[in-house]
């Protein structure tokens, strides 16, 4: 396929500048806030197809998010488009624990002269909404937080962490070993198949706004760090649709909702 860049750029409601560190961050916050983190086809059994006209067409014509895998590789189109030095990097998630489990996280070291940066739209959660500059020994602020880039001797990874009342909390590792196409296709299936995985076992959605960010949980929302439950099919549609501007039709809602009943959860925990 052909990447339209202007197209790109109409769905993420962004003009950009020349390629510098504030281009970036810019680009990075316009896709984070425009194109949600979601994972309704792993919840619902299905592989996200990794194919760049694929993800294109999910994420650009249809109006849905996807997560890091379709996420990444579109925003990795679009670095390439505006003229970017972006090499991929697999991730390793941790989520507070000492060490990760598989490389199963897509972001990328972008380079801008002799600064390089960790760029990721595709992380979700509590991620930072700007690219975190590599080489930066001490904390760095963030709209969203506080984040900082750790060298972990033990692993050989570069870990993200987030500070939290309770101390630096590790979101992912991930080293510079060379990426390749075979290594999407088997950390797609492992994320999307696995049975311990949370993608196939939990909603989960994310998107930036203006005031912070909107999550969902299997069915707790969270928008400006107050929560409530999702109560019957039409909340969930209209959350779906309004909060996390996904384009879900009737079929794909009435489909999760089945799958967030009670008696469904007991399945698969």
């Amino acid at each position: 396929m052909t990447f339209d860049l202007d197209r790109y750029l109409d769905r993420i409601a962004h003009r950009p500048g020349a390629a510098t560190p504030e281009a970036l961050a810019a680009l990075q916050a316009a896709q984070l806030t425009a194109i949600p983190f979601e994972n309704t086809e792993p919840y619902l059994g299905k592989v996200p197809n990794l194919d760049p006209a694929a993800i294109w067409k999910k994420l650009v014509v249809d109006g849905h998010g996807g997560y890091c895998f379709e996420l990444n590789t579109l925003f990795g189109m679009a670095l390439a488009a505006l003229g970017y030095r972006a090499v991929p990097v697999l991730g390793r998630v941790r989520m507070g624990a000492a060490t990760g489990g598989p490389r199963a996280h897509l972001s990328y070291v972008v380079t801008i002269g002799e600064r390089s940066f960790l760029a990721d739209a595709g992380f979700g959660g509590s991620a930072p909404e700007a690219p975190l500059e590599l080489g930066q020994s001490g904390p760095q602020e963030d709209r969203l937080g506080r984040y900082r880039l750790r060298a972990d001797t033990a692993t050989e990874e570069t870990v993200m962490e987030r500070e939290t009342p309770e101390g630096w909390f590790a979101l992912y590792g991930f080293d510079r070993s060379p990426v390749t196409p075979p290594d999407y296709v088997a950390a797609n299936f492992f994320c999307a198949r696995f049975p311990q995985s949370p993608f196939p076992n939990h909603l989960m959605l994310h998107r930036v706004t203006a005031n912070g960010r909107v999550s969902l949980f299997d069915r707790r929302f969270t928008s400006d760090a107050k929560e409530r439950e999702i109560v019957s099919e039409a909340d969930l549609a209209s959350v779906l649709r309004k909060e996390f501007r996904i384009a879900a039709d009737d079929r794909t809602v009435a489909a999760v909702w089945k799958r967030l009943q009670p008696e469904m959860m007991d399945c698969v925990s």
